[in-house]
């Protein structure tokens, strides 16, 4: 079970990135590619994820092909959801979200269809900026964000307990951020494939 969000504030956009138009004179219907990926599609997740915003004049110089066939590559890693969407990542901190709480969150039943109600209702919240479905106690993990700890309080009580099949809640507060919005690492994909770690 699968719960998708933007984590810490990002925004994302189908119409952004090297693939929204393909470069001049190249059919939009892109090039047949096999099922794997290889060291060119690595060097381009790589790439963008590093720096989303390249043109992609400037990824195909990077990674070592023309800008053809670059595009294609591209827009099949689109097709097959490799790539989801292109993200500016926001400092919340910049626009008053102060709070980042972690929040395990018990359900009453954990039958189908009042496990998708709920899900439905977190989805739902802006203020819940991730959730996972976990496993031992608890039902989810939530990450909120909020602009003080009065705010939060007054969502947790006028919100999150009265979700549909809350039974309770756990917090724990984020006193300081050592790492976020890190790019995934794509070492395992570049050894099976026998390329050198970069």
């Amino acid at each position: 079970m699968t719960l998708k969000k933007s984590i810490s504030g990002k925004t994302s956009s189908s119409a952004a990135g090297p693939a929204a138009a393909p470069p001049p004179g190249l059919p939009e219907t892109a090039e047949r590619h096999g099922s794997a990926l290889d060291r060119f599609d690595l060097a381009i997740l790589r790439e963008l994820q590093a720096d989303a915003r390249l043109s992609n004049a400037e990824l195909a110089s990077r990674i070592g092909l023309s800008a053809a066939p670059t595009w294609r590559r591209v827009k099949w890693l689109e097709e097959q959801r490799y790539i989801t969407g292109y993200r500016a990542e926001i400092d919340r901190r910049k626009i008053g979200l102060g709070v980042l709480a972690f929040v395990r969150l018990d359900a009453e039943r954990n039958n189908s269809d009042s496990t998708r109600a709920l899900e439905e209702a977190i989805r739902a919240r802006p203020e819940v900026v991730a959730c996972h479905y976990i496993s031992g106690a608890g039902t989810f993990e939530l990450h909120v964000v909020a602009t003080d700890l009065d705010a939060f309080s007054r969502l947790a009580m006028d919100v999150l307990f009265k979700l549909p099949n809350v039974k309770d809640l756990h917090t724990s507060f984020s006193l300081g951020e050592v790492k976020a919005g890190a790019a995934l690492p794509l070492s395992h994909l570049g050894t099976r494939l026998g390329l050198p770690e970069p």
